[in-house]
């Protein structure tokens, strides 16, 4: 099975298939549209959240970064009146360091990633969505910046006018991501914010083409008329959006085969009719890894009913 991945979501569902699926039959396929150079190492958020959930070190309090991580190094730097745009654990910045080395020596994203992968033992296969640098920007009345710029270093707070990906239209999809959608028919898009974190990885020239050939089940990170977590709502509203389910179906349906909205949705079933795609209920939430487990199990009897 092949998984879209980015944020805070996926790889909740991701910590429930991994008992469902052995790791080493699932590829998952990351956003890297939020990656940024720090203090001359290259951070890539959602492929770090996923390799140290994969490999059991993930803050599963906050679902980034590294259990009991110090910030000594950063601290230190601050005091000395250097201010990083992003607060880096100790242990995390070795991987930031790690990485930088291959990508210095000439390897390529992919190639880093999965140095990476064998070092922590993770048995999946952790791919970058493309080899390529493209980078979310955020157009607000103060200006744009980069979506880092937007969510850590504002908080979030000011007004979004558009959201577009730099760099993607220029942008491949990995050849290693090529590789494995050649030989796999399963694509589960994960409960992900629909803008900033799998939007870059649909916006790749030839990924959507590739996905109507798929069989495609998402899981929407939309209950009611609010996400989950994040800002896809205050992002989703900046493209002309709803915030609701529905609108996050619209957004895939020209490749969705199944959509998975929460149990406590109160949108009315009747709302996707107009969309060729088959709606399913459960509960989405994951507040609990048995949570997680009976969603993983729920989306891959429903494959299953796709053969």
């Amino acid at each position: 099975m092949i998984i879209f991945s980015g944020g805070t979501g996926t790889p909740k569902l991701l910590n429930g298939l991994r008992k469902v699926i052995p790791e080493e039959n699932l590829t998952v396929v990351v956003n890297t549209a939020e990656d940024l150079w720090v203090s001359g190492n290259l951070v890539t958020p959602d492929i770090d959240t996923v390799l140290y959930l994969l490999s059991n070190r993930i803050d599963s309090k906050k679902w980034w970064g590294v259990a009991d991580d110090t910030f000594r190094t950063y601290e230190l730097m601050k005091s000395l009146g250097h201010n990083e745009k992003m607060m880096l654990g100790d242990l995390d910045r070795a991987t930031h360091i790690m990485r930088s080395d291959h990508l210095r020596a000439g390897k390529t994203l992919s190639t880093a990633t999965m140095e990476l992968s064998r070092s922590f033992g993770v048995a999946a296969k952790v791919l970058p969505m493309s080899d390529d640098p493209v980078s979310t920007m955020v157009v607000t009345p103060g200006g744009t910046m980069h979506f880092q710029d937007f969510w850590l270093g504002n908080q979030g707070k000011p007004e979004v006018l558009d959201v577009y990906q730099d760099g993607v239209d220029e942008a491949s999809i990995s050849p290693a991501v090529l590789e494995e959608l050649d030989n796999e028919d399963e694509v589960l898009i994960g409960p992900s914010n629909p803008i900033t974190s799998i939007g870059p990885i649909l916006a790749i020239p030839g990924m959507r083409d590739i996905l109507r050939k798929k069989k495609v089940i998402a899981v929407s990170p939309i209950i009611g008329t609010e996400p989950v977590s994040g800002p896809a709502g205050k992002l989703m509203s900046a493209r002309g959006m709803d915030v609701s389910s529905v609108a996050v179906a619209q957004f895939y349906k020209d490749f969705l085969d199944v959509f998975v909205i929460d149990e406590r949705d109160n949108i009315h079933d009747q709302t996707f009719d107009n969309l060729d795609c088959k709606v399913m209920r459960a509960d989405t939430l994951m507040k609990t890894v048995d949570v997680s487990l009976s969603l993983s199990k729920f989306v891959v009897d429903e494959f299953g009913k796709m053969d």
